[in-house]
């Protein structure tokens, strides 16, 4: 399959939120003016989708099937939209992609990015078109008065810069619920990314949220590739029982894969309230002795926590495990 790069980012560029997934009725007022002003900072030109504020049912908490696929669409076709980026995640982003027009997509590639179940959207778009969707914040994460700093500045190394990428540890991290009060937050010091296994590869970066990512098997839009470096991250719905829920997971996507297409491991920090430990990973992948010796780590800023950085679903990355972390991605 022929890869696809959408081209970078410039001054004055328009960029489309659309709400594939949750609607946006679920952010407050100061939420979304915060998000606009941000994203306007970066010189950025903010439109909506016709149905980003639409529930069919208040169960969905969603437009309809139709809706959101024309908003999709539509994101895709309007020439003056360089950029997308979904309001937020959800649980039923799946219910769109057997009804794209995954042409449309392929004859006007642009960024489209996003998180959490978004997941299933970014696969389905590069299994089915070739091209390169990103994992990384939401329109909603930028709704956020402090702590931002550091996901902005990752956005703009991945969006409006050309070099490769080589990801460095944020200083500090949250998950604190920042959305109901902006004055009042929880910062903790990052300890950084640690290491499981050491080793060096290069491949090509598969991943995403694993629940969401394992909805996928057995459809049209699982992945092929043959070189793969995962990166991938999972929420604290599991709670004090997230080892096992995320074992299980994995054990699931890696039977998939196929072993020996698995090249390395870059996992998600965790939420707070899944209790997970340098020694609970440890124990979870001791279990996993078919992947041999591959580079494995760990607590990488990206998933539920903030902040985070972007990185490309079927784009390039060296990873070099030594005494020292090195993540390089290549585009």
């Amino acid at each position: 399959m022929q890869k696809i790069i959408p081209e970078k980012l410039k001054q004055g560029n328009e960029i489309r939120i659309i709400a594939p997934s949750r609607s946006m009725t679920i952010l407050n007022d100061e939420t979304i003016k915060r998000a606009i002003t941000n994203l306007e900072s970066l010189g950025l030109k903010v439109s909506f989708g016709a149905n980003v504020k639409k529930e069919e049912s208040a169960f969905y908490g969603c437009a309809s099937i139709e809706e959101r696929v024309n908003d999709l669409e539509e994101a895709f076709k309007d020439q003056n939209v360089k950029a997308i980026l979904t309001v937020i995640g959800g649980f039923n982003v799946n219910q769109i992609i057997d009804k794209i027009d995954y042409n449309i997509i392929k004859n006007n590639p642009k960024i489209i990015c996003g998180y959490s179940d978004i997941t299933a959207l970014l696969h389905a778009i590069y299994k089915k078109t070739g091209l390169i969707t990103y994992y990384g914040p939401h329109f909603s994460s930028f709704g956020m008065k402090k702590g931002l700093e550091y996901t902005l500045d990752y956005f703009k190394k991945m969006f409006f810069e050309s070099n490769s990428i080589k990801i460095q540890a944020s200083s500090l991290w949250s998950n604190d619920l920042w959305f109901i009060d902006q004055e009042k937050r929880d910062f903790i010091k990052n300890e950084g990314m640690q290491i499981i296994n050491k080793g060096t590869c290069e491949g090509r970066i598969i991943g995403g949220n694993l629940c969401t990512l394992n909805l996928l098997q057995g459809t049209p839009y699982f992945e092929d590739e043959k070189e793969i470096i995962l990166f991938i991250e999972e929420d604290g719905g599991a709670d004090k029982n997230f080892l096992l829920e995320f074992d299980r997971n994995l054990v699931s996507l890696i039977q998939c894969l196929k072993v020996e297409n698995i090249k390395g491991i870059v996992i998600g920090r965790t939420e707070k309230n899944t209790e997970m430990t340098f020694e609970k990973w440890q124990t979870l992948f001791k279990t996993k002795k078919e992947l041999g010796n591959i580079p494995i780590i760990i607590n990488s800023d990206f998933g539920h926590t903030t902040p985070q950085f972007t990185f490309p679903i079927g784009g390039n990355v060296n990873l070099t495990v030594t005494e020292q972390i090195e993540i390089e991605i290549k585009d």
